[in-house]
């Protein structure tokens, strides 16, 4: 152990006393020492500290981030919610019927959250998209759905709006479309040609099709749906089966 001056004096005053010079020398030695032992552990501690101010600087913007991009959501999926409430309740016939149609788009709004989350909010497959959203409205023992296309990914911002637009379809078809009666089947296809998507619905065997004398919430929410993609829609109202066609460029799906 390495003896200060002050013990070099206790112990000259136990033996023979040490001269000034002696004193002097050790109290320089130790006072080295210890300087350089200092200088070494605030180098380690400034080094230390430095790198976990980077982190802790890293680790503020990314919560700063996900807390932003969060409230985005939040205000997307909010206004999406009163817009599906306000025009069922004022669309609807009755209160039951404006009951049903809520709860059967927020459902539709779940699914398609649900879906999301599975894929941490970075995009889907299209047929997963397609299968997710027929499901509920299809039978395990005697599909009414074919479903047939190439794989196409969707970026999480369209996810939410095909989701949607299928689940009116489903409403729709299930009421008062070719699933209304026991034999009738739906057709789902899409085509990727020229950078641009061609989504096809087409209903089979079903009751003969008339077109409607008013517009409805959900023929206008699948309208906005496809201009919200920045594509064109066509609803066609055939005697043989009603037809829904969405031409939406291949960017707007996976930007």
């Amino acid at each position: 152990m390495l003896k200060t001056g002050h013990d070099l004096i206790d112990a000259g005053l136990a033996s023979d006393p040490a001269s000034p010079q002696e004193l002097l020398a050790a109290e320089n030695v130790s006072l080295r020492l210890l300087l350089t032992q200092a200088k070494l552990s605030a180098e380690t501690l400034l080094a230390q500290a430095g790198i976990d101010a980077k982190e802790r600087e890293a680790a503020d913007k990314l919560q700063k981030l996900i807390l932003e991009e969060l409230h985005h959501r939040i205000k997307n999926t909010l206004a999406t919610v009163g817009a599906i409430a306000s025009q069922s309740l004022r669309n609807a016939p009755s209160m039951q019927d404006a009951q049903h149609a809520i709860e059967g788009r927020l459902l539709a709004l779940g699914r398609a959250h649900d879906l999301l989350l599975q894929v941490r909010w970075t995009g889907a497959d299209l047929q997963k998209i397609v299968r997710g959203a027929t499901e509920p409205f299809d039978n395990a023992d005697r599909p009414r759905f074919s479903i047939n296309g190439p794989v196409v990914e969707i970026a999480s911002g369209a996810v939410i709006a095909i989701a949607m637009t299928l689940n009116e379809l489903c409403t729709n078809t299930t009421k008062f479309g070719a699933l209304s009666v026991p034999d009738g089947h739906v057709d789902i296809s899409w085509v990727v040609d020229a950078g641009r998507l061609r989504f096809t619905w087409k209903e089979l065997d079903g009751p003969v099709v008339m077109a409607p004398t008013r517009q409805s919430f959900g023929t206008r929410l699948i309208e906005t749906l496809g201009r919200q993609l920045k594509g064109d829609v066509k609803l066609a109202y055939a005697p043989d089966g009603f037809a829904y066609v969405l031409d939406v460029p291949l960017a707007s799906l996976k930007a």
